[in-house]
């Protein structure tokens, strides 16, 4: 997943945003196979569940099964078809999200050798917010970052500048 580059910087933030809005006595339903990440929360103290790669466009078994007290779910919304169906079936009553943000100047992401890793969504924070909102979801905190390169070119430069992460910390709201 990450032959050439590991994000020191976004992994740095993200365990950051976690901590302040997840304890670690609550369990964790992480959408997503285990990656580099859930080691790192694990080290921190986090028991972690991990969904398996199923297709959760089709397949909400897990989510479904799970009494998790939260639900983490780093950079997997823009892989899906349909995340308002996944954000519906989460029972727990917390969400820690992060997706990347579309910028402007780069078209979405396609992996030319692996189906999976591709981007169907890259979302403006507004359209992650209303997805959010209406599948019932409060959002508590939200928190944007950039992703510098250090390659040389116009886009590179742009990169300092405008932020390509977005993480939320939500609710479920209860009616």
């Amino acid at each position: 997943m990450y032959e050439h580059t590991f994000p020191n910087k976004r992994f740095k933030h993200t365990l950051e945003f976690l901590k302040k809005h997840v304890s670690t006595s609550e369990t964790i339903l992480d959408l997503g196979v285990v990656n580099p990440f859930t080691k790192i929360m694990q080290e921190h103290g986090f028991t972690v569940e991990n969904t398996q790669g199923e297709d959760l466009d089709l397949f909400t078994t897990t989510i479904d099964n799970s009494i998790s007290d939260a639900v983490t779910a780093f950079e997997i919304f823009e892989h899906l078809l349909s995340p308002f169906t996944v954000l519906k079936a989460i029972k727990s009553n917390k969400l820690v999200a992060s997706v990347p943000l579309k910028l402007w100047f780069s078209s979405a992401y396609r992996s030319k050798t692996d189906m999976l890793d591709r981007h169907y969504h890259e979302f403006e924070d507004w359209q992650f917010d209303w997805l959010l909102e209406k599948a019932g979801w409060r959002i508590i905190d939200r928190q944007k970052w950039t992703n510098p390169t250090k390659k040389i070119g116009l886009r590179p430069i742009l990169r300092w500048f405008t932020p390509r992460y977005y993480i939320v910390y939500a609710e479920r709201i209860v009616k």
